[in-house]
């Protein structure tokens, strides 16, 4: 009889480690793995933040370069994401100022660019001007 009391105490005393120990170990597992959902959230989040910046630095990459050769010509160099008929709209803001286009180079691959010289009528012409006319035709 005594050893059956024996082995009883001794079966509950490890049932007794087990559960202290499965449960010390389940807690510490919880609140480790709260630890990561809460580092992958800080992530997910993170990444969000950049692929805004990101998509705003695009956007807004907008970069027009106007040189003047000599009285009444310029070199334009123009750059900026593509879509939306850039072409067209530039080249309708040089009929409007009057300009013709001597020579052109356009590229459509990762961006728009545009390499282009052209000869003003009107000698007047200032760089600032045509800068402008051309971010008016790109925003539109």
């Amino acid at each position: 009889m005594a050893c059956k009391v024996q082995k009883r105490v001794s079966l509950r005393r490890r049932l007794h480690i087990l559960r202290f120990l499965t449960n010390s170990n389940y807690n510490k597992l919880k609140v480790a793995l709260e630890n990561v959902k809460r580092e992958y959230e800080n992530l997910i989040a993170t990444r969000r933040d950049y692929i805004r910046l990101l998509d705003n630095n695009v956007n807004d990459n907008k970069d027009v370069k106007i040189v003047k050769i000599s009285e009444g010509t310029f070199m334009v160099k123009v750059t900026c994401e593509k879509g939306g008929g850039k072409l067209v709209a530039i080249l309708e803001a040089f009929e409007e100022i009057c300009v013709n286009v001597e020579e052109a180079k356009v590229s459509c691959e990762n961006e728009f660019s545009m390499e282009a010289i052209i000869v003003s009528e009107d000698q007047s012409l200032d760089v600032t001007y045509v800068t402008e006319v051309i971010l008016k035709a790109i925003e539109k």
